[in-house]
């Protein structure tokens, strides 16, 4: 249904403990919807491949503005994907990306992304372990942003 929805432009399914194969369900209607603006997906236990192919979603996804991926423990590798997505993705203002346990290593990656990424204007981080490197690393970006 989403993947043909017209009119559902807000989609919170946050608490929900929907799990990967959920996240790459909803990833697979991402790369076709051309309504929906806003998904929360928090604290949903969507894990490393959930995130990568949202990742993925959101390099071909044109109407997502908004995204909360939240207390998902995604881990680093996977946010090196949603780095990469960040640098091709040209629709996305907003990126909720909090408990997640990207490390300084996941920081960094996000961090090379805002050097590219043209649209992103609020993106929360907070309790993600980026210690001072990871804090320099996106101070340094926000330079370049």
């Amino acid at each position: 249904a989403l993947k043909v929805n017209k009119t559902l432009t807000k989609l919170n399914l946050g608490f929900n403990q929907i799990g990967e194969e959920a996240a790459r369900e909803i990833a697979n209607a991402l790369k076709k919807n051309e309504a929906l603006s806003e998904l929360t997906l928090h604290w949903n236990e969507i894990g490393a491949d959930g995130a990568k192919e949202i990742a993925n979603a959101l390099k071909v996804n044109k109407t997502l503005t908004k995204l909360n991926l939240g207390f998902n423990q995604i881990g680093e590798e996977a946010a090196r994907e949603i780095a990469n997505a960040l640098k091709k993705n040209e629709t996305l203002t907003e990126l909720t990306f909090y408990y997640n346990r990207i490390g300084p290593d996941g920081a960094k990656e996000i961090a090379n992304a805002l050097k590219v990424n043209k649209t992103l204007t609020k993106l929360n981080l907070g309790h993600n372990q980026i210690r001072k490197d990871g804090a320099r690393e996106i101070a340094n970006a926000l330079k370049k942003n």
